[in-house]
């Protein structure tokens, strides 16, 4: 398979959404099914680590930086998919509630809130809309907690209260880490120790994500995140206990692109014509349109943007099943017309968004196997 084949999300079967039902599964919680077949007989304790950008098919690049990485990918190589689109909000909570994005509404980086020209930044959003009435689906860390689990995330102190961390880990007690090696430290400390109820910990590492979207993968400083990724693996399994298991997963993989694969939605007008809202991101684009305008938007935009996407009414893009279920609530939170990037092209907004989006290296978002296709690494504990 090439890495801009498209990948279809394998919702409920093999993928983001189903590595902690089947963690918990593992651990005794009532209602959890090992759907990923993981088999940790013997585990009481289960750590699991989200790396934000490493896609499956950024493991190799990463290889003459992260022995550790690499040592696990070949011992124990499985792929899964991440959810659609393929953008971090849209996958922790994927992640935190066991849900497809069509159920739990989370549909991507930037989106419109229904009634209103406000576009939500999930990265940025605090109290407003309320977490729990934007996100209602209940978490997996609630459902743990209340089997009498000991539930801990270890994120960076900022994210303490965020509406991203109440939609997608409420329930989890908060250990707020600011490196590699406190993050390391809390997702151990989040285990207990022998004699301890059965724990889940889980901790979130952005930087490789960070350093690929500002200078590109496999760029120096993308390199030395590779590495810090190999440092935050080594100290996890050395501090593991005998009853434990580590599980290293990812929510997307990225991609370089140049600036010539770029459309640029502010200086074209016939892209804006008959928009009344753009949200999404550079590689998935939702166009929520003027009353009337969006048969003339979707045939816009396949033209200007050709072979380079997939243009497509809401419908069309539910029906096939990209974003699983979508309950009437979720649907007008997605685009009247979808623009889905193909290749290595994107459509920015330097103006309608903070311009820094716009200036960014590499990307994510679309259905593209390097964006879709990320490990799932298990690990016991060092002898």
């Amino acid at each position: 398979m090439s890495e801009f084949d498209q990948v279809v999300p394998r919702y409920g079967a093999d993928s983001l959404m189903d590595v902690l039902p089947s963690a918990l599964a593992q651990l005794g919680v009532p209602g959890c099914t090992d759907i990923l077949g993981l088999e940790l007989d013997g585990v009481h304790r289960i750590a699991v680590l989200l790396i934000d950008g490493l896609g499956w098919h950024q493991i190799p690049t990463a290889a003459p930086f992260a022995p550790t990485l690499t040592d696990l990918a070949a011992r124990a190589p499985r792929m899964i998919t991440t959810g659609f689109p393929s953008t971090t909000p849209t996958s922790l909570v994927s992640l935190g509630t066991g849900a497809s994005p069509g159920t739990h509404g989370v549909l991507g980086f930037r989106v419109a809130i229904p009634g209103t020209d406000t576009v939500l930044t999930h990265t940025h959003w605090r109290a407003d809309p309320d977490p729990a009435v934007w996100q209602p689906v209940p978490t997996l860390f609630e459902k743990a907690a209340a089997a009498g689990l000991s539930v801990s995330v270890a994120n960076r102190p900022e994210f303490t209260h965020s509406g991203l961390t109440l939609a997608a880990n409420r329930g989890a007690a908060y250990r707020p880490a600011t490196d590699v090696d406190e993050l390391a430290a809390q997702v151990v400390a989040g285990l207990g120790h022998a004699g301890d109820p059965p724990a889940l910990s889980y901790g979130y590492f952005p930087d490789l994500d960070r350093y690929g979207h500002v200078f590109g993968v496999d760029s120096e400083p993308w390199r030395t995140a590779a590495a810090e990724v190999d440092r935050l693996l080594d100290r996890v399994l050395d501090g593991l206990p005998a009853d434990a298991a580590l599980l290293v997963t990812a929510d997307h993989g990225q991609l370089d692109v140049p600036p010539d694969h770029r459309f640029d939605f502010d200086a074209d007008p016939r892209l804006n014509a008959g928009v009344r809202v753009v949200a999404g991101e550079p590689r998935v684009r939702y166009l929520h349109t003027l009353p009337g305008a969006t048969d003339d938007v979707l045939a816009t935009w396949t033209e200007i943007l050709g072979d380079a996407a997939w243009v497509a009414h809401r419908d069309e893009v539910i029906a096939q099943g990209w974003f699983g279920p979508v309950p009437d609530r979720n649907l007008a939170r997605i685009g009247d017309v979808v623009a889905i990037c193909h290749g290595t092209h994107a459509v920015v907004a330097p103006e309608s968004e903070h311009a820094i989006k716009s200036m960014l290296i590499a990307y994510h978002g679309s259905y593209s196997a390097v964006e879709m296709e990320i490990p799932l690494l298990v690990s016991r504990a060092r002898p």
